[in-house]
């Protein structure tokens, strides 16, 4: 398991009974977690919450905030910046036990030490690993994602990452056909990362189950790797997808390379207790 254990503006305090106790910097939520199955120990953290996400049986639910926060605010994980801002859903901007794959990121481009590294970054959310990626010295970071909402955001995690003049291109558009387009236009990338969702739309109503398509992002994917491929990342948070399936996949599909797959984590403060946090896959050559 790869763990997320070197923050120092986001911790879990406590967890139990489905729930999570977090500081974002200093501010502290309360939020839902399935994967949370253990009992909620008697830690009086517990009631110092100052935004509490509570599940609705109808679906979805709402936030409850004991002081009056700012729209939003920031958090540092080594050298990059990014927005918090608690959004529907009990989501944030940012998913912390994803800096472990930031770190493996950063790493892999600086081993490159200076060669030109064209990175594509698919399903990319609000940014953060398009930032790692520029941070650390690729040549262009190709960010696309379905929603200009979450692209917008992601240009403003580059501002915070003083990265306005690094090349960064912001596209919105489905995953797949960016891809087609790519292999058209003749391009090719030493890099890709991709966080595909369980469930989905384009930015035409175009549907994405992960279980129906990801065989297909793998292979049209396949079609724009440089001669100089460094690396593919995948994240799922797919229930019911192991990383042992994911591992299936990816060998089917790249056969002649290097396949590492496993779990992701976060530590919790109280009982030194981990929470897992979704699955990863790495192809690189052998």
């Amino acid at each position: 398991m790869n763990i997320s254990n070197e923050w120092n503006d986001y911790e879990i305090i406590a967890s139990g009974n489905g729930e999570k106790l977090e500081r974002f910097g200093n501010v502290i939520l309360r939020r839902p977690d399935p994967q949370i199955v253990w009992k909620k120990t008697e830690n009086p953290a517990w009631h110092k919450y100052d935004g509490y996400y509570h599940r609705s049986n109808l679906g979805g639910g709402y936030w409850e905030f004991r002081k009056k926060l700012s729209d939003y605010w920031t958090i540092n994980y080594k050298n990059l910046t990014f927005k918090i801002s608690p959004t529907n859903f009990k989501h944030t901007g940012l998913f912390p036990e994803q800096a472990t794959n930031w770190d493996y990121i950063m790493n892999k481009i600086k081993e490159r030490k200076g060669k030109e590294t064209r990175v594509l970054n698919l399903f990319a959310y609000t940014g953060a690993a398009s930032m790692a990626a520029s941070s650390s010295g690729a040549t262009e970071v190709v960010h696309v994602d379905s929603s200009k909402g979450m692209n917008e955001w992601a240009k403003e995690n580059m501002h915070l990452c003083k990265l306005d003049n690094n090349k960064i291109r912001f596209i919105q558009d489905d995953c797949l056909k960016f891809l087609e387009k790519e292999k058209r236009r003749g391009r090719t990338y030493h890099a890709v990362i991709m966080d595909p969702p369980s469930y989905g739309r384009g930015p035409n109503k175009e549907v994405w189950r992960f279980e129906d398509n990801v065989y297909e992002l793998l292979n049209k994917t396949k079609d724009i790797l440089d001669e100089d491929f460094s690396f593919l990342l995948i994240n799922s948070y797919t229930t019911g997808v192991s990383h042992i399936s994911l591992y299936n996949l990816l060998k089917q599909t790249f056969p002649s390379y290097k396949i590492e797959t496993g779990e992701i984590g976060l530590p919790i403060k109280e009982n030194n207790l981990i929470l897992p946090a979704g699955i990863y896959g790495k192809v690189t050559k052998n």
